[in-house]
């Protein structure tokens, strides 16, 4: 049973790797593909920092567990983090519906499947020795391996859900006492979109705009 749940762990671990990844970086494209659903092939360059055959091992080890509709759940819900605040800073038109869609799209196209497996077969090399990747192997290969492969990115998602309500629920709740305990300074808060931030840049640039005019009017002392 511990041996299943460090297995959890190190799946679920994983997606939420991919998700932070795919959020910061958008690599270039694979000459082979047009969408990351379709064209952007896993490669299969060997790395040669790793043992050849425990690198085929490793890959044989991914398939199993089905890492690359992971990394592709990864992708997936960073382009959706990314498309909510896109919208938050875009006019609320068809053609800005357009451009966050195009992103979308470019972003997508742009992911590299390859290159992040092949990240992930490194992380794999370093943490597990080739024994345990062929312990792995035979676990993954038999009912309930193939169970855990086929459960773990559903459970995934719904941990990243999770996470994301108690994230929201807390930041409201933390706000709304804050705003209780500072009505006055509370009471323009706001969370989530982005929009408060730019009103702040925005006064921010129109009171050094206001000083700077105000310094203009002033005379100045001659030399």
């Amino acid at each position: 049973m511990k041996a299943v749940l460090a297995l959890v762990i190190i799946y679920v671990g994983t997606f939420f790797l991919v998700i932070q990844g795919a959020s910061q970086n958008s690599v270039q494209a694979s000459p082979q593909g047009a969408s990351s659903g379709q064209g952007n092939a896993v490669s299969r360059q060997a790395n040669p920092s790793i043992d050849p055959a425990k690198e085929a091992d490793i890959r044989s080890l991914m398939e199993l567990v089905g890492a690359r509709d992971l990394v592709q759940d990864g992708e997936n819900a960073a382009i959706e983090q990314s498309r909510e605040r896109l919208l938050a800073t875009v006019p609320n038109s068809d053609k800005g519906q357009a451009f966050v869609n195009a992103f979308a799209a470019s972003y997508d196209k742009k992911f590299d499947v390859g290159q992040v497996t092949d990240q992930l077969v490194e992380s794999y090399d370093k943490h597990f020795t080739d024994d345990e990747i062929k312990g792995l192997l035979q676990f993954y290969g038999s009912p309930f391996g193939q169970k855990v492969a086929a459960e773990m990115p559903k459970i995934g998602r719904e941990t990243q859900a999770a996470i994301r309500t108690a994230n929201a629920k807390a930041a409201k709740d933390a706000l709304a006492e804050l705003k209780r305990q500072n009505p006055e300074i509370g009471k323009s808060a706001r969370l989530g979109n982005g929009q408060g931030q730019g009103r702040w840049q925005q006064r921010h640039v129109q009171q050094r705009g206001q000083g700077s005019q105000q310094a203009a009017a002033q005379p100045q002392d001659p030399q």
